[in-house]
């Protein structure tokens, strides 16, 4: 039986009182889903390493960082200082992750994988092993608010089998457009872990959005 998590994404947020906004998930989210955007990787321009570490301090949650930029190496070292606990990196940026697996280790980071929409699924079939989750997005990378892709949930289907044939504890990901609309579909073809952003920042009570997406898929 997998986990199920709840991730909401800090791009959503109200930038201009960010530890004021991730107070009111606490208490029912599971993740923080942080866009590390660099303006090369993706046209848009983010938060990096002063943000996170300033918003360490603030929050238990642990802090699931998405590296939409151009060299993710060069900033393990950063982001484990700055606080992140999980990393994830495009397959489309950096090639072979196996290096950058074995720099988040040594940093004490989890590591993970993400593929964009037009790249396929087994792209990541050969370092499963070394991700504790995988990211498959349902929007194209670099912007929130995008409207959810099903194609994608044919990439999510054959993770989980694959993932599920080998007996690995892998989470999958999937990352854009989920709501209480999107969601059900997303954990029926097997995604396990769940970023909302405008879902659950949009919305005026935080716990109650989240509640509604467990409730959505059983969870």
């Amino acid at each position: 039986m997998v986990d199920i998590k709840i991730a909401p994404s800090l791009l959503a947020a109200d930038f201009s009182r960010l530890a004021s906004e991730v107070a009111t998930i606490e208490d029912s989210a599971d993740l923080l889903h942080l866009d590390v955007m660099d303006g090369h990787f993706v046209p848009n321009i983010t938060f990096g390493m002063p943000v996170i570490a300033a918003l360490r301090p603030h929050t238990g949650l642990r802090f699931d960082c998405h590296l939409m930029i151009t060299n993710p190496g060069d900033y393990v070292g950063p982001l484990a200082e700055a606080g992140a606990d999980l990393i994830t990196v495009h397959l489309e940026a950096v090639g072979d992750p196996r290096p950058l697996a074995e720099k988040a280790s040594r940093h004490g980071l989890g590591f993970g994988v993400v593929v964009s929409p037009p790249t396929p699924w087994d792209a990541m079939r050969p370092y499963l092993d070394l991700c504790e989750m995988v990211v498959v997005m349902s929007v194209h990378p670099g912007f929130g608010g995008q409207s959810f892709i099903p194609e994608v949930l044919t990439k999510v289907e054959a993770l989980r089998k694959e993932v599920d044939s080998r007996d690995i504890r892998t989470d999958i990901q999937i990352d854009g457009g989920i709501s209480p609309g999107t969601i059900r579909r997303a954990r029926e073809a097997g995604a396990n872990v769940f970023v909302a952003g405008t879902a659950v920042f949009g919305r005026a009570n935080r716990t109650e959005a989240i509640e509604e997406l467990r409730q959505v898929i059983g969870a």
